[in-house]
């Protein structure tokens, strides 16, 4: 699948818009920028041989993840040994139901810790906030919505499913 300047893609994990097609050796290359750091240049060949890069969901599948939230299980059993080694790959393997099981999980170790007046954990925060980063970005490009709206919308949406 070949993509044209402007079109956003997923690279690795991040939302990037591609600013530009280089030639360099006979070889096509996606000068790609990250929408979390647009001071970064990537340069990526268009062959995608190692798979990295994926079109960003449409708007429907985007909707679809958002109706499902409900139902994505949360890591359970997960002593603080193997959390973070677990959240590590959920983070790397770029599937977004699996950002939605981080977020859950992340949020209620945490509720549970402040419930039984201990401090929250930096690690449950540190990969709540990446995950949530990596989710929103990429349904806000779907939505046609700024990322705080996004996150907003899916917050009031699983709001409307619970009740």
């Amino acid at each position: 699948m070949m993509f044209n300047v402007n079109d956003y893609l997923v690279y690795k994990r991040d939302v990037c818009q591609v600013k530009g097609i280089k030639e360099i050796n006979n070889e096509k290359y996606y000068a790609l920028m990250p929408l979390r750091d647009k001071s970064l240049s990537i340069l990526v060949p268009t062959n995608n041989k190692m798979g990295y890069i994926r079109k960003i969901i449409s708007k429907e599948e985007a909707e679809e993840l958002i109706n499902s939230i409900l139902d994505v299980d949360v890591l359970d059993n997960m002593d603080d040994k193997y959390i973070d080694k677990t959240y590590k790959e959920l983070i790397n393997n770029g599937n977004l139901k699996d950002l939605i099981r981080i977020i859950k999980t992340a949020y209620l170790r945490n509720e549970n810790r402040l419930k039984s007046n201990k401090k929250v954990s930096d690690k449950d925060k540190s990969y709540f906030d990446m995950a949530e980063e990596y989710l929103y970005t990429e349904m806000s490009i779907a939505l046609g919505k700024s990322y705080e709206d996004t996150k907003n919308y899916v917050i009031s949406s699983v709001d409307k499913l619970v009740r």
